[in-house]
């Protein structure tokens, strides 16, 4: 049994803005989920089913961004799983756009969500997949975001972003089924790929 959690805000006025990617990849991941039955436990909207050979619970936490980790400590509990079959998908400001990172254990590198996840559960030793939403540089050359960072993420994702974020949805919903099927390790060999930032006039560089 593998509990799937995907971190974000409820509500619509958050659905399409780059802190709800791990709500969004759940959204994706749910179409391919056989048998799948509904049901809101410990904070959370679940889906259970089958994904592939394996057995999953698809978990949305409704307690907002930065109070995830309680969520996600009481499905453990309730669910007797353990933190060994936990994976959290979350947004990752510091990527670019496109680019997937799955990690098998590591710091909150600053995210608010995954560090209330490390405290409410007692360790760093757990899967994550993180979404690249880094904010398109405003000229040639790595320089700092001018502007407010908690402002970007929550805003809906830019028109000119778009395609890159569908785009990497489809991929991070594969490498997610390619984990289960295959293990963390080739998923990694094959998904987390280096992406170019965004070049001043908007065009990803491949």
């Amino acid at each position: 049994m593998w509990l799937i959690v995907g971190l974000g805000n409820p509500g619509a006025e958050y659905a399409a803005t780059p802190h709800n990617l791990g709500f969004a990849l759940l959204d994706r991941l749910a179409d391919s989920v056989r048998n799948p039955q509904k049901e809101h436990k410990a904070d959370s909207f679940l889906l259970r089913g089958r994904l592939g050979a394996e057995e999953v619970i698809l978990a949305q936490p409704q307690t907002y961004m930065n109070r995830s980790g309680p969520a996600v400590e009481a499905l453990l509990r309730k669910e007797k799983l353990a933190t060994g079959e936990l994976l959290v998908v979350t947004d990752d400001a510091n990527l670019p756009w496109g680019a997937i990172r799955i990690r098998e254990r590591g710091s909150a590198g600053g995210h608010n969500g995954l560090e209330s996840v490390i405290e409410a559960v007692g360790t760093e030793d757990f899967l994550r997949v993180r979404l690249g939403c880094q904010p398109r540089q405003r000229r040639e050359g790595p320089v700092e975001f001018e502007g407010d960072l908690a402002d970007y993420v929550l805003a809906p994702v830019a028109d000119s972003d778009r395609a890159a974020a569908a785009e990497m949805l489809d991929q991070a919903a594969e490498a997610v089924r390619t984990l289960l099927r295959e293990g963390a390790r080739r998923a990694m060999n094959r998904y987390n790929r280096k992406v170019e930032p965004p070049s001043p006039g908007g065009e990803n560089k491949r």
